[in-house]
């Protein structure tokens, strides 16, 4: 691939923050997946750090999750898994961070983003930031992300994205089920909240935070086997002649 995008992490006054940034609307390929589930994992081991911040670059969307050009290079299903994999990772990597992670959520969010966002402890997103759960259209399923996406807005909810996966969902919407903590109107709103909950958090007690993330992820032990269960389903379906000719017919528009 000629472009894989690129992670940038900078720690400050006790915050370490992640940007990770793809030219195709923040897409994530495989490799910026494990770089960014290395970053994640890295923040978390950082002495001088206290809160995680997570971000993405650019002006358009947050995350247009997972990258289709790589997709259909997918060949057999240990590539599909691999693939799949990379979303895994990231997860795993946010729940089991000591480090409370804050995310900000600056446009429209689709599949994998979602799972970022569900995977977060404090979201922050901007009115504009509509979301759209769109594996089952895809041909896949939202099968990686759904043990994230379920926990933090439950399952009625999970579904309905899920199903209506044609279709995207507002900022309000997202608010409503606890996707989101907060909807801002501006992107100047937006970064002065999140700096002042970063800011507040780096101040506090490490450990203090460290127990509460623990108490609030408690029950997630499986997920390491789990999502990689899940990982195993969506890298088989993902070489389907329904995904492939959706991945093409989508690229054509």
């Amino acid at each position: 691939m000629p472009d894989q995008g690129k992670i940038h992490t900078a720690t400050e006054n006790n915050i370490s923050t992640i940007e990770f940034y793809h030219p195709k609307g923040n897409s994530l390929p495989g490799k910026l997946l494990r770089e960014l589930a290395d970053s994640i994992k890295l923040a978390g081991e950082n002495d001088k750090s206290n809160v995680v911040v997570l971000r993405s670059g650019g002006e358009g969307a947050f995350c247009a999750g997972a990258f289709f050009d790589e997709l259909l290079t997918i060949n057999n299903f240990n590539e599909g898994k691999s693939f799949f994999m990379g979303f895994a990772h990231v997860i795993n990597a946010m729940r089991t961070c000591p480090k409370l992670i804050i995310t900000r959520i600056h446009g429209k969010t689709v599949g994998g983003g979602i799972g970022l966002a569900a995977a977060s402890d404090y979201n922050f997103a901007h009115k504009s930031a509509s979301i759209k759960l769109s594996e089952l259209a895809l041909g896949i399923g939202p099968f990686v992300v759904g043990p994230a996406v379920g926990r933090k807005i439950g399952i009625s909810a999970f579904s309905t994205l899920s199903l209506d996966a044609r279709n995207w969902h507002d900022s309000e919407w997202a608010l409503s089920k606890g996707l989101y903590n907060k909807v801002l109107d501006t992107i100047e709103e937006l970064d002065t909240a999140v700096e002042k909950l970063a800011t507040e958090l780096a101040s506090s007690n490490p450990e203090a935070m460290k127990e509460f993330k623990q108490i609030t992820w408690q029950g997630t032990g499986h997920w390491e086997s789990t999502l990689e269960q899940r990982a195993e389903i969506s890298g088989r379906l993902v070489m389907s002649k329904f995904t492939r000719k959706y991945i093409e017919e989508f690229k054509k528009k």
